[in-house]
């Protein structure tokens, strides 16, 4: 089981928001935050059951882990606010 996080907030969002992507109505809304600790917070689909056999060898999820997918648009507008570093 996974220790309990520190408190965190959200610093920004990556790449454009779902309304100037397109989605007017809120129900597809996949997202990229930047959090206060350094890590990434993604909103997308669950599609755990989906993908997880068919991770690579080398690949491992734990329990508490889910595999979620956002759409290529939501990296793609989003890469130009991923740090290098």
């Amino acid at each position: 089981m996974h220790s309990e996080l520190p408190a965190v907030s959200i610093v920004r969002r990556l790449g454009d928001s779902p309304r100037r992507r397109g989605s007017v109505t809120g129900e597809t809304c996949p997202d990229l935050f930047e959090l206060s600790d350094g890590n990434f917070a993604v909103i997308g689909t669950d599609r755990t059951e989906e993908l997880d056999a068919l991770l690579p060898e080398d690949a491992a999820r734990a329990d508490y882990e889910r595999i979620v997918v956002i759409t290529r648009d939501t990296l793609l507008r989003a890469k130009r606010d991923i740090p290098d570093a």
